[in-house]
């Protein structure tokens, strides 16, 4: 019997960590996306970087709450990729990073039998993709 309750433990710790992981990746896009609008050539992309921003404000306070849940304390979120100072390579570089963290947010989700985890993260990875497709184009159109 102690060996189930050590090894739910040990899960428990391992999807903390990997929350932990997803903070500190939706505090590093918030950060660099401030970056990315004010590089912007258009309006337009100024725009839509700037409600894709908004939906990682709200991955950062929704995987926060979680995180807070699951611990009992809160996650001091550390900026863990830098973002690139030129828009071309920054909106190359957040493509990447949207489409690496859609994997990650699903293999969070599968992780986990708590419903309201699971359907944050799925919610989550289908908004990093639209936002991969949003960079995709940006990238496409500055050639």
């Amino acid at each position: 019997m102690n060996h189930y309750y050590d090894l739910y433990q040990q899960r428990a710790k391992e999807l903390a960590a990997q929350i932990a992981k997803a903070i500190d990746g939706e505090y590093a896009a918030i950060h660099c996306y401030k970056k990315l609008e004010t590089l912007a050539p258009t309006k337009r992309e100024r725009q839509i970087i700037s409600e894709i921003r908004k939906d990682e404000i709200n991955h950062y306070n929704v995987f926060s709450s979680i995180y807070t849940q699951l611990t009992g304390h809160k996650h001091s979120a550390v900026i863990t990729e830098t973002c690139p100072n030129n828009y071309h390579s920054g909106i190359d570089f957040a493509f990447h990073d949207e489409q690496e963290t859609v994997d990650f947010y699903l293999t969070i989700a599968d992780s986990t039998s708590n419903d309201f985890i699971k359907e944050s993260f799925k919610r989550a990875a289908m908004d990093e993709q639209n936002h991969a497709v949003w960079f995709l184009y940006f990238l496409k159109t500055q050639r």
